[in-house]
């Protein structure tokens, strides 16, 4: 294994299988991006395979520095660690800028909607291509919780263990109200269905910054962006971090696969097409499963992991007191990683 403080780019793996997607339509063929980190046991024993949220990639050792890594929850001395990136993401998996084999173009706006279900076929796929028996632990925060319980239900007998944070069973209104605006403010900018790699930049820039107001909370922005001069009357702190925040997001990510992956949030409910209610559905998840949520979270609240966890056969949940809302879930990892290894023990 080599050392794991080398930089390991994203492999990606190019299926040239056609995939139907859930609305019926079908991609001629997937690259999905993906990381590994630590040596797999032959019989997987050692697998945790992480789902990542919206705007994140594969690079699972990079944004969750906090859990992965040596002498962390998740070691790569004793874990074989996957991420994969999600279909309809900009991180090398397909999606809006990759190319469209039939046309020889990118398929910008033209790319089809997807759902988190179509996510965890595109994971199942990567799955058998490497060989990996059977997952240990599955953990998702976030959207990543939506992917994570999904997988759950369809391939009930290779994971063995869940960890969810920040989740929940089915998009809640207010998360479907809350990526509405976000769609509206892309799709006022009269760029974002053109066919090129910057179109909505404006829109997205908007969008991260309705999205922030719901990562975080009142208290943490007062605390952390207020400001002391009181003669001010423009070019206040709060508005400066949350068009910093707008611009790094426009650097690394684009309005097109934003804007469907929001589409596709917005359909996660795990009873859709069970001919079921959520109760039931969740009632046919076996696997012992450790739920965090975050005390200020307004996004994904803690209500709905108490919901998960009452319904779960085999459920554990922990709330972590703290400040910092949804993103809590990426920063209170000292809190994570030690309920994470007394849970596992």
């Amino acid at each position: 294994m080599r050392k794991f403080e080398e930089a390991l780019s994203a492999k990606v793996f190019h299926s040239q299988t056609a995939f139907r997607l859930e609305s019926g339509e079908v991609l001629p063929g997937l690259h999905i991006a993906y990381h590994t980190y630590g040596t797999m046991k032959e019989d997987g024993s050692n697998v945790v395979w992480v789902c990542h949220a919206l705007t994140a990639n594969s690079d699972a050792a990079d944004w969750w520095t906090g859990l992965i890594g040596p002498g962390k929850a998740i070691d790569p001395a004793r874990h074989f660690i996957v991420c994969a990136n999600i279909i309809g993401s900009c991180y090398g998996s397909s999606g809006p800028h990759t190319v469209n084999p039939e046309t020889g173009h990118p398929w910008y706006r033209q790319f089809p909607t997807i759902t988190i279900r179509d996510m965890v076929q595109a994971h199942i796929l990567l799955r058998k291509q490497l060989q990996i028996p059977r997952i240990h632990l599955l953990i998702g925060g976030s959207m990543g919780g939506y992917q994570a319980l999904e997988w759950a239900l369809l391939e009930p007998a290779v994971t063995d263990r869940l960890f969810l944070l920040c989740t929940g069973a089915a998009e809640s209104a207010w998360g479907i109200a809350i990526h509405t605006a976000q769609r509206l403010a892309i799709e006022a900018d009269d760029t974002w269905q053109d066919n090129n790699h910057s179109a909505g930049s404006k829109g997205l820039k908007a969008a991260r910054a309705i999205g922030m107001l719901t990562y975080r909370n009142y208290h943490t922005f007062v605390r952390a962006q207020s400001d002391e001069d009181k003669e001010k009357t423009d070019n206040f702190r709060a508005s400066s971090y949350i068009i910093y925040q707008g611009d790094k997001l426009v650097k690394r990510f684009n309005a097109q696969s934003y804007w469907l992956l929001t589409k596709a949030m917005d359909s996660h409910n795990i009873a859709r097409g069970r001919h079921e209610d959520i109760t039931t559905t969740l009632s046919h998840i076996q696997q012992p499963t450790l739920l965090i949520g975050i005390s200020s979270d307004i996004l994904c609240p803690p209500e709905e992991q108490q919901f998960i966890a009452a319904h779960l056969p085999h459920a554990t949940y922990h709330e972590i007191d703290s400040s910092y809302g949804h993103d809590g879930f990426l920063i209170e990892f000292e809190k994570i990683g030690s309920i994470l290894q007394e849970w596992m023990q």
